[in-house]
């Protein structure tokens, strides 16, 4: 009937759910209806805000019947959060006027071997343009003295050896460890210098693929860390395949956050937060435009700069991720999604912050 339903051109209304998609996971459990709009009551479900789930719900509109709240948390069990852009206001604190930039944090953005120097501009850039008082990048010698041209806003050190790393490593800094990093000899060992640091960081990218390589020989945790995975990043993080990751995205992430000892975002279609405790947020934000290179580095960059203002790797984490599509959305909304670039992100990132921070 569902197979047959879905074949027919008029558009379908789903009530509560689309019958077929798994409420938990957002996969259709054989076949579910592809539904141009669905309305949900009582509780949101997670599995309408991630994996395959919006593009079987369509537009979601929600209803609680009136259920006096107090009922309906009484049965939330493991409910995570569902991001909106009240959750910036909330967590984000005006800046005092009597401010300088050391009150912002310094951010040290470890990367771009050689020919992957525009990941590393990409990460400081988004960081600066999320308030980061201020932004050095440590980078390949080939074009440490060019990466910032067109920049000059953000500072940066030649980084031949992890000696030339270790000599710049200050204890006021927040690392943003991957962006372009390769996996190179170079890159191992500016990365086994970071994980060597008590500094809180963000992981994205080939530092992610060499944190896997390490936690094959041995158990890896820290404190105060942010691990931005991609599907096939987390499941080489977890041994598995990528069809694994994708069947419980809820489930996967915070699975990371377990072995990591780490705050972690799944990224995807309904980004998933995590941390070590089992909390969890999905953010509904952000369009396929998005999926193009240099995307993630600005996210790096984006939760980097909050960690260095001051908030939780858990609030940063959110914050930073809703930002990012967010900020994407509002690229879209002017030039579609096909047309998108990361740079254009980050070209909106003050239409995301202006109104959390006037």
């Amino acid at each position: 009937a569902i197979a047959h339903l879905n074949q027919l051109t008029c558009p379908k209304l789903a009530i509560d759910i689309p019958s077929g998609l798994n409420a938990d996971t957002g996969k259709p459990m054989g076949c579910a209806i592809r539904a141009v709009s669905t309305v949900t009551f009582v509780g949101r479900k997670r599995g309408m805000y991630t994996a395959d789930g919006p593009d079987y719900c369509g537009e979601i509109s929600f209803s609680d019947l009136s259920i006096p709240a107090k009922a309906a948390s009484a049965q939330s069990g493991d409910a995570g959060i569902l991001l909106s852009p009240v959750f910036l206001s909330e967590t984000l604190k005006r800046r005092l006027r009597n401010s300088h930039k050391g009150n912002f944090g310094h951010i040290l953005a470890v990367g771009g071997a050689r020919g992957m120097s525009g990941a590393i501009r990409l990460c400081g850039e988004a960081a600066l343009r999320s308030g980061a008082g201020r932004v050095t990048l440590a980078t390949d010698p080939a074009h440490a003295a060019m990466v910032n041209l067109g920049r000059p806003e953000l500072m940066v050190h030649a980084v031949d050896s992890e000696l030339d790393l270790q000599s710049k490593l200050e204890s006021d800094f927040v690392l943003a460890l991957g962006p372009g990093l390769g996996m190179t000899d170079w890159s191992a060992a500016l990365f086994d210098t970071c994980m060597a640091s008590t500094l809180p960081m963000v992981i994205d990218a080939d530092g992610l693929n060499l944190l896997a390589q390490r936690s094959q020989q041995t158990a890896v945790q820290r404190d105060k860390w942010v691990l931005t995975p991609h599907p096939a990043e987390a499941a080489r993080l977890l041994a598995c395949e990528v069809s694994d990751i994708q069947q419980d995205r809820v489930t996967s992430a915070v699975a990371i956050a377990k072995r990591f000892g780490a705050c972690v975002v799944l990224k995807g279609c309904g980004s998933v937060v995590a941390n070590a405790s089992g909390e969890y947020a999905i953010c509904s934000a952000g369009n396929p435009g998005m999926a193009t290179a240099g995307s993630g580095d600005v996210l790096t960059g984006i939760i980097a700069a909050l960690l260095g203002q001051g908030l939780s790797d858990f609030d940063a984490a959110c914050a930073g991720t809703l930002a990012h599509a967010m900020a994407g959305d509002f690229a879209a909304d002017g030039m579609g999604e096909m047309a998108m670039i990361a740079g254009d992100i980050i070209d909106k990132l003050s239409d995301v912050w202006k109104p959390v921070s006037s």
